[in-house]
Formats: C-alpha cells, sequence, structure tokens
C-alpha cells in the first residue's frame, strides 16, 4: 500500500490500478461523444433540425448529463476496484512466540572500550537486533549487577522495551559489582510466575567478571533447568581486557581500585559457560560475530503459542462508499425510465430516500459494554452470549462475559471463563483477567451467605489458593499495584470455614478489608512498601523497581571490587 496525502491519511490495497481509473472514464466520455455526434449527423439527414425538434423527444443536454454520470461512475468504480483506505481502526492480530527473559549486566565494567563504542552499547546492539528477529516473542528485561532489578515486565510492546535500553547504564542499578547468580534466579522467578503455553528462556548477557561464589551460582542454574526454562548465556569483551572510562563531569579518568592502581577487567568466560553446563544451557562467547543468530539458533527448538494481541492498527477499507453512489448512478441511467425526462430525477430523489431511510433505521446492536456500564447486568450477559454464540471467541469477549457473570455473582461460571481469557490473551486483558479470577476465586473462598453457597473447607482452600496464586502473579510484574496489594492482604488473612475463620477472620485479627474491584487511581487504602515487600518476600522482589528512571550524579564509595 502506497500513501497519498497528509490528511486525511488515505491508501490502496492495489495502487497500479489506479491507472484504470483514469483511463476507463475517457474511454467512456470518448465513446459518449462518439455516439452522440453520429446519432446528431443521422438526425440531420433525416430532416430539419428544428422540425425534428417538435417531433422528437431528443434533447442534447439530457445526452450530456447522461454522459457525465456514465464517466462520474465508471471514475468511482476504478478508484473503489483499487481498494481506497482511510482512518484508522484497531484490530486483532494472532501471532506466536515464546516467552524470554533477557537478563543485562549494568556493572562499571560494561563500559571497557574493549569492544567498540563499549561493552554496554554492544550488548543494547544484540538485544535490539534479538528483537526484531523476533517481534512476536513476550521479552521481559532485567538490569543487573551487585543486585538485579526488573526494567520491564513480559510484553511485545516494543515501544517500552526500547525506551529502557535507551535509559540503561551503570547509575540504573545503583549498586557496584556483578552479580551472575541474583539475574539467573530473578528472571527463573519471573518465567516461572507467569505461567502460559509457550517454552520459556532466559538470556543472560555479561562480561563473565563476577566476584561471588560459585555455589550459589550453580544453585541457580540448577534451579532454571529443573523449572524447564532455557539458558542462554553471551559474553561480552575480550580475555585481554581493557580499563574503564569514568568521567567526572567534563573530565574523563581511569577506574582505580582501593590501592589506587588502575582497574583492567577481562572477559571471563569459565564461569559463564559453567553455569550454562549446570543448567542444559547455550554458552555464545564472547568472539561471536553475529550474537543474535546464534540465540536464535539455541532457541529454535522451543515451542511457541499462540496468542491474540489487540495493538494492532490498520486502515478501514472504504469500497463500499464508492461502490454504492457508483451503482446508484448507473441505475439511473439503466432503467426502463430514462427515456421520459421528468421521471429519472424523480425516482432518483425517490430510491436516495429510501437508501437513506433504509440506512438510519439499520441500527447497529447495542454495546454490551454500555449496556453493563448501565447496570443492566442480565442483559450485557445475554449480549456477550450472543457473541459467543456467532463465533465471536477472542480473549477479549470471554474476558467481558465472565467480568459480567462476576458481577452477577455467578463466580464458578466466571472464574472458569476469565482463566480462559488470561491464558489465551496478552497485555492489558491478560492482565485484567487474572485480576478478576483472582476475585471471584476469592469471592467463592469468602462466601458465607446461603449454606448452598458456603464452600467446603477443601473448596474454600483451593479458591484461596488460586487468588493468592493470581494475585502474587500480578504483583511479581507491577509491585505498585495497589488493589491486588490490598486483596492479596484479604487472600493471606482469609481461613477456610472450618478452621476458625468462617471466610472472614485470620491472621492480624479485626475485621479484614473488603476485596477491592476500584481503580488504583482512585483508591486511597492500600499497604505500605515495607508491608507489601514482607507479603512478597517468597518472591525476593524489592518494590524498588526502576521505571525508566536514571540516577545521575550517585557516587557509589569503593569497597573492594566494585566494578
Amino acid at each position: 500500500m502506497i500513501p497519498l496525502g497528509a490528511f486525511p491519511p488515505l491508501v490502496f490495497d492495489m495502487p497500479w490500478l489506479l491507472l484504470g481509473a483514469v483511463i476507463i472514464p475517457l474511454m467512456v466520455w470518448a465513446m459518449r461523444r462518439r455516439a452522440m455526434v453520429q446519432r446528431a449527423e443521422r438526425l440531420r439527414r433525416l430532416a430539419d433540425p428544428a422540425l425534428l425538434a417538435g417531433l422528437t423527444d431528443h434533447d442534447p443536454s439530457r445526452e450530456r448529463a447522461r454522459t457525465v454520470r456514465l464517466v462520474v461512475a465508471s471514475l468511482l468504480l476504478g478508484l473503489a476496484v483499487a481498494g481506497p483506505r482511510w482512518g484508522l481502526a484497531s484490530g486483532v492480530t494472532r501471532v506466536e512466540g515464546i516467552d524470554m527473559v533477557i537478563a543485562m549486566d549494568a556493572s562499571l565494567s560494561m563500559l571497557a572500550t574493549d569492544e567498540r563504542p563499549n561493552r554496554l552499547e554492544r550488548m543494547k546492539r544484540e538485544v535490539r537486533r534479538l528483537r526484531a528477529m523476533a517481534p512476536s516473542d513476550r521479552v521481559a528485561l532485567i538490569a543487573f549487577a551487585g543486585r538485579s532489578y526488573i526494567l520491564a515486565p513480559l510484553t511485545t510492546d516494543d515501544g517500552a522495551l526500547a525506551l529502557y535500553l535507551d535509559h540503561l547504564d551503570p547509575s540504573v542499578v545503583g549498586q557496584a559489582g556483578s552479580s551472575l547468580s541474583r539475574a539467573i534466579r530473578q528472571g527463573t522467578e519471573l518465567l516461572v510466575a507467569s505461567d502460559g503455553a509457550a517454552d520459556r528462556a532466559l538470556v543472560v548477557m555479561s562480561d563473565g567478571e563476577s566476584f561471588e561464589d560459585v555455589g550459589p551460582l550453580q544453585e541457580a542454574a540448577e534451579a532454571a533447568r529443573d523449572a524447564g526454562i532455557s539458558l542462554v548465556m553471551v559474553g561480552f569483551g575480550s580475555t585481554r581486557g581493557s580499563t574503564i572510562p569514568v568521567r567526572d563531569g567534563a573530565q574523563a579518568t581511569e577506574k582505580r581500585d582501593e590501592s589506587g592502581d588502575v582497574v583492567v577487567t577481562r572477559h571471563d568466560p569459565a564461569l559463564m559457560q559453567q553455569a550454562a553446563t549446570w543448567a542444559g544451557g547455550t554458552f555464545v562467547p564472547a568472539n561471536a560475530v553475529d550474537k543474535a543468530s546464534r540465540i536464535r539458533q539455541a532457541l529454535r527448538s522451543l515451542k511457541t503459542a499462540r496468542r491474540t494481541l489487540d495493538a494492532r492498527q490498520d486502515y478501514v477499507p472504504r469500497q463500499l462508499w464508492l461502490l454504492l453512489p457508483a451503482f446508484l448512478l448507473i441505475a439511473i441511467d439503466s432503467g426502463p425510465w430514462r427515456r421520459r425526462p421528468r421521471v429519472p430525477l424523480a425516482r432518483a430523489v425517490g430510491v436516495a430516500a429510501v437508501t437513506v431511510s433504509s440506512m438510519a433505521s439499520c441500527r447497529q446492536p447495542p454495546d454490551p459494554a454500555v449496556i453493563f456500564a448501565e447496570g443492566r447486568i442480565n442483559e450485557a450477559i445475554r449480549a456477550y452470549r450472543s457473541q459467543l454464540a456467532h463465533g465471536d471467541s477472542t480473549p477479549r469477549t470471554m474476558y467481558n462475559l465472565g467480568t459480567a457473570l462476576a458481577g452477577a455473582d455467578s463466580l464458578r461460571e466466571a472464574a472458569v471463563l476469565l482463566e480462559s481469557a488470561r491464558r489465551l490473551a496478552d497485555g492489558d486483558v491478560r492482565f485484567r483477567a487474572r485480576f478478576n479470577a483472582g476475585l471471584a476465586a476469592l469471592k467463592m473462598a469468602r462466601a458465607t451467605g446461603k449454606p448452598a453457597a458456603t464452600p467446603t473447607e477443601s473448596e474454600a482452600s483451593a479458591q484461596l489458593d488460586a487468588a493468592r496464586r493470581a494475585y502474587r502473579a500480578m504483583l511479581m510484574e507491577r509491585p505498585g499495584y495497589r488493589d491486588a496489594q490490598w486483596n492479596y492482604e484479604l487472600a493471606l488473612r482469609t481461613t477456610p470455614p472450618s478452621s476458625g475463620g468462617g471466610g472472614s477472620g485470620g491472621q492480624g485479627g479485626g475485621t479484614p478489608p473488603q476485596p477491592s474491584t476500584s481503580d488504583p487511581d482512585t483508591k486511597g487504602g492500600g499497604l505500605d512498601r515495607r508491608q507489601a515487600e514482607a507479603l512478597l518476600d517468597n518472591a525476593a522482589r524489592e518494590e524498588g523497581v526502576v521505571q525508566g528512571r536514571r540516577v545521575r550524579g550517585a557516587r557509589i564509595p569503593s569497597v573492594g571490587k566494585d566494578w
């Protein structure tokens, strides 16, 4: 497709057919012109033109009007055949890919210049190439040095990934050193929490210069292997080493250790290769020419999953807007009334009026989302069921029906639909489906109304486990999401009915908070940072996730090997 014009945006599916939109009207005009000249010549041979005007209904002005209609109709048909489109509309696209976490070394040693322009920029370049080779993969970014931080959860948003890559430097991590084991451990936890049908891979990019013990690294690598995660270790730098440039304002110096000696950082392939061996993975050496292709080759055997994305936008086909007036013009000129001078106009006006009234009367069915927002939940449920019955089985429709059923307290059916939507969807639909599925499970575990609705101890325990897993996974992706923190705390405090809690008691005493279903931006409650970290200590995650902000000018005291 090629764009034509800046406002409004206009494209054609087959622009080469626009030549026909020019040639065909010219041919129609030439043929009509020739026919009119030949007819006038024949009439002149029969009688005087003034006499013929009184004996026949021949009117040259009507013939010219007919020529104009046919030329315009052929022009519209030619444009319609070329496939005009204008106006953007969101659509659904289905892709296949794996889940991949990329852990990037952001320690000071990555500023060494034995790779041009330095190791860090070379690493960013390979990440961008790797992303370009597989745009349908869900990718998460982790930056690590002495500690590791999640920069971006699993996503297909290239804009967000590019933003974090552009702002990655040693000041983002904030703690000097280099710990491969922490990066592998956190990447494993992130992949395990984001369950799905696709195979999972962890790509660790570093120069391998780590001063930690070998024991934790072996444990982290074996844990990744046991979780079914493919580990790929990618080296950067050179074994001959290089100094580390350090900038203090406009002045550039070389990194020195505690003794005042210039630090020389070297690529250590042995440790990274050993970690790949422990995990049963792949090691890509630093001297490999095309690291991104080597990584894709190592992950080629992984099983992909089919997922639905809502982010695609495309131009809307508009052929009908050209075909309708073209056929109307042809119908006006081709009917049996065309020889009567006054009837064509009247009938044309009548046809146009009927067409307009018919189009106005053919209203679209009401939007189920609008019905649900107005509080007519049962009508919304019927509308969503009708969509599913007519073949609209997209994750968004299943999510909408599940949410409406949860609003009508049909929690079991809602939980099944929301879980199906979560497994098939991606992005915001997947995140919201997980939240509502956890909320439905939590409500079922706490049901204490009618005896028939009160769950047994085993049912309540199963629902509580499902709710806790859902909100724990959400907080792994978005640690600051207040509603998930609130409901996760409630799920932890709630105990099964026969354990003395009755679905409303539990740890901490007093009256527990009610499940949160509101927008986190309008909620004033929730956990503070200390409480959230205490609840998530089993996941070894901190709330200090850096959201693209750069801590410029921060100086870290030099204690031991801090590069």
